[in-house]
């Protein structure tokens, strides 16, 4: 290509950029609009796939799916999210390859310390959870979600939850044990229990349920993923990796939920 067609390109580039910052910042205003949802759980799907896409090893996905999840972050925050729950590691990926169990561990154990000290999160405080059973992870993974969930115990403006070693049925049988050894003990009695009393026994106790639920990659499916709490939440499927998705592609899933009219029943 001749010298001075280059220009010609960067230019082209350029106004497909402005383009969309544009179309990105009319949708942003049209979302904030409206009521947004006070909580999202969000299915990261994708990692390796996308890596893949790229020619890169399977395993550099968690990596740019632990950039993405920093930008995600940022994004609720610009539209006053309350409550955000993503699932980043099931009881079921126990099973997945020495070496790319190692790679997610040292993830987990470096994110979770960098949320501990993060100054973005202690500005907004932003209380950060994990979710799931813990005793299943490294000592070393167990002591940096301990680190993070102290050092923002007592806030109480926005929730930052990430399921690890999570499973929605395991959530919901350990609820079944407790509640089952609390009524052997007398403390419950079996005619009290409903649906307030098992949501009171599970991990989300304290939260309010999603209102939404967005999965990436295309797959249409729930996973095992907060089962009872997603009983009446809106479902949004994005045809795109978890590290691919654009702050556009959220918003359009806002906007989504935003257009429904959602009914608590049939």
């Amino acid at each position: 290509m001749p010298p001075r067609q280059r220009p010609r390109t960067d230019l082209t580039e350029g106004i497909v950029d402005g383009v969309y910052k544009a179309y990105e910042r009319r949708l942003q205003a049209d979302v904030l609009s409206a009521p947004v949802p006070r909580h999202v759980a969000i299915i990261m799907d994708g990692n390796r796939r996308f890596a893949e896409s790229l020619g890169e090893e399977a395993t550099a996905g968690h990596t740019h799916g632990k950039d993405k999840l920093e930008e995600l972050l940022g994004w609720c925050l610009q539209l006053q999210i309350r409550v955000l729950t993503v699932f980043a590691f099931s009881t079921e990926n126990l099973t997945r390859p020495k070496e790319e169990l190692e790679v997610l561990m040292d993830l987990f154990e470096e994110n979770f310390r960098r949320a501990g000290d993060d100054e973005r999160v202690h500005r907004n405080r932003i209380r950060v959870r994990a979710l799931g059973q813990i005793d299943l992870l490294p000592k070393a993974v167990q002591e940096a979600i301990s680190y993070a969930e102290e050092r923002t115990r007592g806030y109480d403006q926005y929730a930052f939850n990430l399921a690890v070693a999570y499973g929605g049925r395991q959530e919901i049988v350990h609820a079944i044990r407790r509640i089952a050894a609390d009524a052997m003990q007398g403390t419950l009695q079996p005619a009290d229990i409903d649906e307030s009393v098992v949501s009171r026994y599970l991990y989300t106790s304290d939260l309010p349920d999603p209102d939404l639920i967005l999965r990436t990659s295309g797959e249409e499916r729930i996973s095992n993923f907060l089962l009872w709490q997603l009983a009446y939440a809106e479902l949004y499927f994005a045809d795109v990796y978890w590290p691919g998705m654009r702050k556009l592609d959220f918003l359009r899933a806002i906007r989504s939920y935003q257009r429904r009219q959602r009914r608590f029943g049939t």
